[in-house]
């Protein structure tokens, strides 16, 4: 008789925050401060002056929506379910087509969130990390928006163009009370991969967003 059991293996896809982090062109950057030390004080403690924005985080619809639902709103259990990972990296151009999409869709309607790889995460800390990222078009977000989705994530800063001043894919996502989940990491590692994602934000009232603890939960089988 053979018995089989279950093997759990848990990545993280979130990036640490320090005080020299990427952030959104005309974003100050994170204030961190050690106030004690065990060694002086008898107990460590910080302070951290941190932007709604910073590093892994969580988009609400309250940040491009009039009236819209704002982080603290949601139940907890929109932060978490079932995950699919679209490969953009071997993209020749910068837009994430439908066509793209649509050549994923029995895996993108079965689950909670899709995910974009696009490696721009290798760039986070560089100049480079903040252009050229491939982003969604619009008849692409607005195909994803369609979805008994819960949210979307990318491993780079936006859904769209460093440079846009309509942001269009946001509007578009957060408009259908998506959660958008930006700067995520470690994507690379999960492609083709049907996974739990647990994307637990900080619970801050009337929040356009929040700095968040991503991870994926593979459970496998083995004998």
């Amino acid at each position: 008789m053979t018995i089989q059991s279950t093997q759990t293996t848990i990545i993280d896809l979130s990036h640490s925050i320090n005080n020299n982090i990427s952030v959104y062109p005309g974003t100050a950057q994170p204030q961190i401060k050690q106030l004690s030390t065990v060694q002086h004080e008898g107990f460590a403690e910080m302070s951290l002056v941190l932007n709604s924005h910073h590093a892994t985080h969580i988009d609400a619809p309250y940040h491009m929506i009039e009236g819209g639902k704002t982080l603290d709103q949601f139940a907890p259990d929109t932060f978490t379910g079932t995950a699919f990972i679209v490969d953009c990296r071997a993209l020749n151009q910068n837009e994430i087509s439908i066509d793209l999409l649509q050549a994923h869709a029995r895996d993108l309607e079965q689950v909670d969130f899709v995910l974009f790889c696009t490696g721009w995460s290798k760039k986070w800390k560089t100049a480079q990390y903040l252009s050229d990222y491939p982003v969604l078009s619009t008849a692409a977000a607005t195909w994803l928006s369609q979805l008994p989705i819960k949210g979307v994530g990318f491993d780079a800063i936006s859904p769209d163009e460093i440079d846009s001043l309509q942001y269009p894919n946001h509007k578009i996502l957060l408009g259908k009370e998506l959660i958008i989940i930006e700067n995520l990491t470690n994507l690379d590692l999960l492609t083709g991969e049907i996974f739990q994602l647990v994307c637990l934000p900080l619970k801050i009232e009337q929040a356009d967003a929040a700095p968040a603890r991503a991870v994926a939960i593979l459970n496998k089988q083995k004998c």
